[in-house]
């Protein structure tokens, strides 16, 4: 008779040393790792004409191995935060209550405010402005810079991982004794240890926007240069191999490999932002032929992956390891000719011009207004909530979409659709402005691609899982073209390694589904 499906809790933390034994990682089920590969920046059709393109490829070659869920959807927003939490939590940012980097919460208060007392609200920066010292990332995040609550009456730090309203699957996979390991691109990745700050044991987090690192405080930001993102990506790589050999991230101390792992390449990204390569922005043509400096980007991503493969094999861990691999977001524009790009603080002018009250012209600060994220789609927190209707009267004049390029904006009602009301939840937009397709608000500086938003070409992400029994409805061998979305492939790893996915909170809360067609190698039904 074969074992039941391991029942996994997070409140089963304090079991790990217990746990820890051959048996209870030595089920009947054949997967005994996965290993979670993001490739941020690469939109499904990036991925479709690789393979293509490139039939001896390493991701050819896993694609013919796999399940390709061609219609994956990222979280919207479609920023790395929320879509992040999505991935490892499987709740959409209704449940996870994270919208973005660069955010606000109404109950939260400001770093410098260590009494937690006046007015409540603070800005959220989940980028390289909170790292402790030394700031390459390798001292972590300070708790000094990040917003503070009251919390049994003191005033207290948030950290990242305190912002967390959902258990991880790293949180779950600890709860039975697997070892956890994961690389992410600064230290606010913190989150992914989920509420008990304790998910991943081996997280390494250098920051992308101090790499090189000349000691003691002089940063490059690797995002500015495609050959230096790769080369930061290259140390993950590295990082993974060591974890495939059974290593510690830094491949001094043997650990075993890890039971989930993984990381994310940010070199498609800077391909597509920083290509100045006619055309620019990393495409040739409107049909999304990459430009060289977009092909040697998804050309090193897929040797990568290839050396992790081939290590893998080496350590004949091949048919006990499952691999997704996916894209927290894609980026916008695919095609050039649709490009449209506010290099200034428009949204802000075009309110400056409506004489609202306590929203001058930038480049001055707006008191009325909490925070205005601008990426391929705008966030806005309002200090004074009951200014909504007459900042989205504003936005909704004719004149003015066609001048912001403004495809819906949604306040109210229509926001609730998707949030919890703003003005009962503290962290959710009062407003966001979804443009047409193509076109990103980036204030200041000139962006040739950017993502965060809820269209399409942010949204529409490729989706491969290799390993593991499928069955189910497929059209044609290995593929999936049925809408799904990347929060589910939480519930989808738990399933690979014959746990319970009913252990995510965000399961329970929204009915997650495991990914069309796959199962635990014991043959058994997630459902």
């Amino acid at each position: 008779m074969k074992q039941s499906k391991r029942i996994a809790s997070s409140t089963m933390l304090c079991l790990i040393p217990a746990l820890l034994t051959t048996a209870a990682l030595a089920d009947d089920h054949k997967i005994r790792s996965v290993l979670v590969i993001s490739v941020d920046g690469m939109h499904a059709l990036d991925f479709a004409l690789f393979i293509k393109n490139n039939p001896s490829s390493a991701l050819a070659g896993l694609a013919a191995r796999g399940v390709n869920f061609t219609n994956a959807s990222s979280t919207k927003p479609s920023d790395s935060i929320p879509s992040t939490v999505g991935i490892f939590t499987g709740g959409s940012p209704a449940i996870g209550g994270m919208y973005y980097d660069d955010a606000y919460n109404r109950a939260w208060f400001a770093p410098t405010n260590t009494t937690c007392t006046g007015p409540a609200g603070a800005v959220i920066d989940l980028k390289q402005g909170i790292n402790a010292a030394p700031i390459d990332g390798s001292g972590g995040v300070d708790p000094n810079k990040v917003p503070r609550q009251l919390l049994n009456g003191v005033c207290t730090p948030v950290l990242p991982h305190n912002m967390m309203r959902l258990n991880t699957v790293f949180e779950v996979v600890r709860s039975v004794g697997g070892r956890t390991a994961y690389s992410e691109k600064r230290p606010s990745y913190d989150f992914l240890n989920g509420p008990s700050g304790t998910g991943v044991q081996d997280l390494y987090t250098p920051e992308i926007a101090c790499f090189p690192f000349t000691p003691p405080s002089t940063c490059t930001n690797a995002l500015l240069s495609i050959a230096n993102t790769q080369a930061f990506d290259e140390l993950r790589v590295k990082s993974v191999l060591n974890e495939i050999d059974g290593k510690d991230h830094t491949g001094t101390l043997t650990v075993g490999t890890p039971m989930l792992f993984g990381m994310n390449f940010q070199v498609v990204n800077a391909a597509k932002k920083d290509s100045l390569l006619p055309v620019v922005g990393g495409y040739l043509d409107d049909l999304s032929t990459p430009n060289p400096d977009l092909n040697g980007a998804l050309q090193y991503v897929d040797g990568a992956i290839g050396r992790m493969v081939a290590e893998l094999a080496a350590q004949g861990l091949t048919n006990t390891t499952a691999i997704i691999i996916m894209a927290k977001h894609a980026e916008t524009s695919l095609d050039p000719s649709k490009r449209f790009v506010e290099s200034t603080s428009a949204i802000q002018k075009v309110l400056a011009a409506a004489g609202i009250s306590g929203i001058p012209a930038p480049p001055a600060v707006a008191p009325a207004i909490a925070k205005l994220t601008e990426k391929s789609t705008a966030f806005i927190w309002l200090k004074d909530q009951s200014q909504t209707a007459i900042v989205v009267n504003t936005l909704t004049m004719k004149a003015n979409e066609t001048t912001l390029n403004i495809a819906q904006t949604l306040s109210g009602e229509s926001i609730k659709l998707l949030f919890p009301d703003p003005l009962s939840d503290p962290a959710p937009p009062d407003i966001v402005v979804v443009p047409n397709l193509g076109t990103t608000y980036e204030p200041a500086t000139q962006v040739l691609a950017e993502h965060g938003g809820f269209n399409e070409n942010d949204t529409h992400v490729p989706l491969l899982v290799v390993g593991g029994l499928t069955a189910g409805y497929t059209i044609n061998t290995g593929i999936v073209r049925a809408a799904v979305t990347t929060t589910q492939i939480a519930p989808t790893i738990l399933e690979l390694l014959n746990l319970d996915p009913t252990a995510l909170q965000s399961v329970r809360l929204e009915d997650v589904k495991v990914l069309t067609g796959i199962k635990s190698d014991n043959g058994k039904s997630a459902h």
